[in-house]
C-alpha cells in the first residue's frame, strides 16, 4: 500500500469514527413509527347495539349503522406511548398537580400529582358495598403512566403492555399526535363484535370455549383474591388472547377503552336508526362531582364475572376527564381520509 492511499485508509477511519456516534444517535432518535402501521380496516355497516340480559344502561338493543374506519389493532402501548412522550414532551395529567380551583373541597394530599391504584381487599365481599362504595381504590402520590402502581413500580419489563394512568384528556393529545381519534361507542361496539350479531362476547356466546379463557379479567372472589387462572395479575401484553373476527386483540378484558362519547346510562333510549351516532350532548355526573363523564369500553382485567362482567361488547362505563387509573387505557381510529402522526 503506498504512503498516499494508507494516509487515506487513516482518514476515512478517523471520519468513520466521528460519524458512528451520530449513525447510532441517529437510530436512538429515529422518527417513531407510523400508529397507524397496525390499523386494521372496518367496514362499516348495521348492526345491533346493546344488550337486553345484563346491565340497564346496555339496553335497549337498537340497530344503528356506522361508515368504514379504521381502528388499531391492539390497545395503544407504553412503547407506543413512550415514543410520543419522547417526541413531543408531553406531561399527562397524573404528573401535575390538581388545581385546587377545581376541587376546593379536596385535601392538599388529594391534589399531588398521582393516579388511582387498585389494592386488594383481604375479606372483603365486594356485592355488599354500596352503590359508588369502592374501598379498592387509592389515590396514589406518584402514580402516573411509567409507574403505574406508584413509587417503586415501573414499565420497564411492561413496553408491550396497554398504556394505563392516562385520562380522557391525556389520550386525546396522543390521538391528535397519531393523526386520528378516539371512536365513538358504535364505532367500538361494531368493531368489538367483529361480524358476530348479537353474541355476549366478541367470540360468541360461551364465556368459555373448551374452557379456555378468551380475555384478561379476573378469577377468583373480587376484590380480596386474585386466582390469576390467565396467567396475569394485572395488565396483559397486548395480544396474549385470540383476536376477534377482524383481527383486533383485546376487544375485551386488559383494559379499559375510553371513547369519543358523553356517557349516559339512557343514551340508547330513542337511539333505534341512528347513523354514525355521536352519543348524547353531555355526560352523566352521578357522583356530583360537576364533571359530566365520558364512557368506557370492553372491561378490564379487574372485571369480574359475579360482580362486574363487563368485559363484553355492550357494556358500558363512565368515567370523568380527568381520572387516570391502572386499568384504563385506549386505543386509536383513523377516518379513510387522514394521514398520519403529527411531526
Amino acid at each position: 500500500m503506498t504512503p498516499e492511499r494508507a494516509k487515506s485508509w487513516l482518514w476515512l477511519a478517523i471520519l468513520a469514527g466521528v460519524a458512528l456516534p451520530f449513525v447510532i444517535l441517529g437510530v436512538v432518535h429515529a422518527t417513531p413509527p407510523d400508529p397507524r402501521a397496525d390499523a386494521v380496516a372496518i367496514p362499516g355497516g348495521e348492526f345491533l347495539m346493546g344488550d337486553a340480559a345484563h346491565h340497564p344502561e346496555e339496553a335497549p338493543p337498537h340497530r344503528v349503522s356506522v361508515r368504514a374506519f379504521r381502528i388499531g389493532r391492539a390497545e395503544v402501548t407504553n412503547r407506543q406511548f413512550a415514543a410520543f412522550v419522547e417526541a413531543t414532551g408531553y406531561v399527562t395529567d397524573a404528573e401535575k398537580p390538581v388545581d385546587p380551583r377545581a376541587f376546593p373541597n379536596a385535601r392538599a394530599e388529594d391534589l399531588a400529582p398521582g393516579a388511582m391504584v387498585f389494592r386488594l381487599q383481604p375479606g372483603l365481599d365486594a356485592a355488599m358495598c354500596g352503590v359508588g362504595e369502592m374501598p379498592w381504590w387509592h389515590f396514589t402520590p406518584g402514580a402516573d403512566w411509567r409507574h403505574p402502581e406508584g413509587p417503586g413500580s415501573s414499565i420497564d419489563e411492561r413496553m408491550d403492555h396497554p398504556v394505563t394512568q392516562v385520562t380522557y384528556r391525556d389520550a386525546l393529545a396522543y390521538c391528535a399526535w397519531a393523526g386520528g381519534r378516539l371512536p365513538t361507542e358504535a364505532e367500538w361496539e361494531f368493531a368489538a363484535r367483529g361480524g358476530l350479531e348479537g353474541k355476549a362476547h366478541v367470540w360468541g356466546d360461551e364465556e368459555r370455549p373448551g374452557g379456555r379463557l378468551m380475555a384478561n379479567h379476573w378469577q377468583g372472589g373480587f376484590p380480596s383474591q386474585d386466582l390469576a387462572e390467565d396467567g396475569f395479575h394485572g395488565t396483559a401484553p397486548v395480544g396474549s388472547f385470540p383476536a376477534n373476527g377482524f383481527g383486533l386483540v383485546d376487544m375485551a378484558g386488559n383494559v379499559w377503552e375510553f371513547t369519543a362519547d358523553w356517557y349516559d346510562p339512557e343514551a340508547y333510549r330513542g337511539a333505534d336508526g341512528a347513523k354514525d351516532p355521536r352519543g348524547p350532548a353531555m355526560g352523566a355526573d352521578p357522583l356530583g362531582t360537576g364533571f359530566g363523564q365520558r364512557a368506557m369500553r370492553g372491561g378490564s382485567w379487574l372485571c369480574d364475572r359475579t360482580y362486574c362482567f363487563r368485559f363484553r361488547p355492550a357494556a358500558r362505563h363512565g368515567v370523568d376527564e380527568l381520572t387516570a387509573t391502572n386499568h384504563t387505557g385506549f386505543r386509536v381510529v383513523w377516518d379513510g381520509g387522514e394521514t398520519g402522526m403529527k411531526r
